[in-house]
């Protein structure tokens, strides 16, 4: 009798202890599951300048974006874009026009949940700008109602201008379908160096937008672009 409860004792026990190593080989399963995230290229365009292109006599312009993830958080990222802008101004009237890059990094700053690929970034670029400057007319701020100036109308062109520059960006990314994403992003821009024309300064630059007194500007973009993925990690 003694030895038939101890036997019936041992196979509880190994009932038990059986039973409980189920339930953590399943749980260590679950928490070994790992989502992994594409990584490769990202390609895109700025569309907000086709846009105003369409909608503005005296804006034209087109830009391609792109970056690179390569870590978790990090990503390599460029702009390229062509830019024509005429500003008319109290008694001047001039057209810029150029190309230009911005090159740098994004962190990605937010955390996404099991397989989202979502962004909210922070930035920084340096930005090159070659253009030329075209004084389109201008009146000389001399007359008076009894000597009255006339506008000049002779258009003067300076060619290959260069202008550096840093920007400090923050933007969003949301993957709206597999692998498209779209997204927004505003910079504040510090002017490092900018060639200007003879007897005239440069109001506004390809890449840099309408540089002011302080030699600082503003930018902004609405994006839709592509990640083509090489591995996924």
């Amino acid at each position: 009798m003694h030895i038939l409860k101890y036997i019936i004792s041992i196979s509880c026990c190994f009932i038990f202890v059986d039973g409980f190593s189920q339930k953590q080989k399943t749980a260590t399963k679950k928490d070994t599951i790992i989502y992994k995230t594409g990584y490769g290229f990202r390609l895109g365009a700025d569309i907000s300048k086709p846009i105003l292109s369409l909608l503005s006599d005296s804006y034209k312009g087109f830009e391609i974006v792109g970056d690179y993830r390569i870590t978790k958080n990090w990503y390599i990222a460029t702009e390229l874009g062509i830019e024509e802008k005429i500003s008319d101004e109290d008694y001047i009237n001039s057209t810029s026009k150029g190309s230009y890059i911005r090159l740098g990094a994004n962190y990605n700053s937010y955390k996404n949940w099991l397989d989202m690929n979502n962004e909210i970034s922070l930035g920084f670029r340096y930005g090159f700008s070659v253009f030329n400057q075209t004084l389109n007319s201008y009146t000389p701020n001399t007359g008076s109602q009894y000597f009255p100036v006339t506008t000049i109308t002779t258009p003067q062109i300076s060619n290959g201008l260069k202008a550096h520059w840093t920007e400090f960006v923050i933007g969003i990314k949301a993957e709206t379908f597999k692998n498209l994403f779209v997204g927004f992003s505003a910079s504040y821009k510090i002017m490092l160096s900018v060639d200007n024309p003879t007897n005239f300064k440069t109001l506004y630059t390809p890449g840099f937008n309408r540089v002011f007194e302080s030699n600082t500007g503003f930018g902004f973009n609405y994006t839709i672009s592509y990640l083509i993925p090489f591995v996924k990690k």
